[in-house]
């Protein structure tokens, strides 16, 4: 065993790529979260961990722009429930980029659903949509 002296570590306290806060989502399909995710926003895979059948991702990592999120199915069992299963969700994401425009329909054109009109980052309306 390795041992590192009194006062230094050996690990970083915030893994390379990572910032402080990173979120994770519970959702139900996360394979397919994963691949509208990639589609909708370039989202880049950096891991993921299925269950010992495969038919779950226990644990998966994607990149969109700097920041990375973490996510995984929802396992009941372990009181992992998603959105779905608990009728709506507390939480959102907000993702900043050069051209809203363009990424608000590569995300509708990879299935997203539109269900209210963008906001710019003052609060004003966008009355163009």
């Amino acid at each position: 065993m390795a041992m590192t002296a009194p006062g230094t570590r050996a690990a970083r306290p915030i893994p390379e790529g990572f910032h402080t806060l990173t979120p994770t989502l519970i959702v139900k399909g996360a394979a397919d979260a994963l691949d509208f995710y990639a589609r909708a926003f370039g989202a880049k895979e950096i891991s993921r961990a299925a269950s010992p059948d495969g038919s779950m991702i226990m644990h998966a990592e994607i990149q969109i722009g700097d920041s990375r999120l973490m996510l995984s199915d929802e396992f009941p069992e372990m009181a992992c429930l998603s959105p779905l299963s608990i009728g709506g969700s507390a939480s959102g994401l907000h993702i900043y980029v050069e051209d809203t425009d363009a990424l608000f329909q590569q995300a509708i054109d990879a299935g997203a659903k539109a269900t209210c009109r963008r906001w710019t980052c003052s609060g004003a309306i966008d009355t163009a949509s």
